[in-house]
């Protein structure tokens, strides 16, 4: 038994991941469009009670746009925050090694979003699903790894 816990990823910790620097790669699929890669540079850090995670994102072809998530811890396993391309809250809950968190777009879109770290703790694979009026309209498989030691 302790064999099969020791490649066990511990519990996904928002802070302890995204502090320092990040840097995903990922395919992103809209319904009747051809695939495309997405590449995300990240740099976190803690302000106060509040992790803030700058990121650059570099979609196709298209010219690379920022956003900014910040998120707080509020009890055991739940985090809330704001993501600058979102309107509302975004609510997170950690299960073990995964994270799941859910917003809304400034768009109009419904995101699901689930972060499952690696046993190593420096990469997590990230499926995102994005809904309009109850149609999945984009899916986006991504691995992020830290960068910084």
């Amino acid at each position: 038994m302790a064999i099969l816990l020791a490649g066990a990823a511990a519990d996904f910790d928002p802070f302890r991941f995204f502090i320092g620097r990040t840097r995903g790669e990922a395919q992103l699929k809209v319904i009747l469009r051809a695939r495309v890669p997405v590449v995300v540079r990240g740099t976190g850090h803690v302000d106060g009670d509040t992790l803030v995670l700058d990121q650059v994102v570099q979609e196709g072809g298209k010219p690379p746009r920022t956003r900014q998530w910040r998120l707080r811890h509020i009890t055991a396993g739940r985090y809330e925050g704001t993501l600058s391309d979102a309107r509302g809250l975004v609510r997170g809950e950690v299960d073990g090694a995964r994270l799941h968190l859910a917003f809304t777009t400034d768009k109009g879109f419904k995101v699901q979003q689930w972060l499952t770290l690696a046993p190593d703790g420096r990469s997590a694979a990230n499926i995102l699903e994005a809904r309009k009026l109850g149609i999945k309209v984009a899916t986006l498989q991504e691995r992020i790894t830290k960068v910084d030691p």
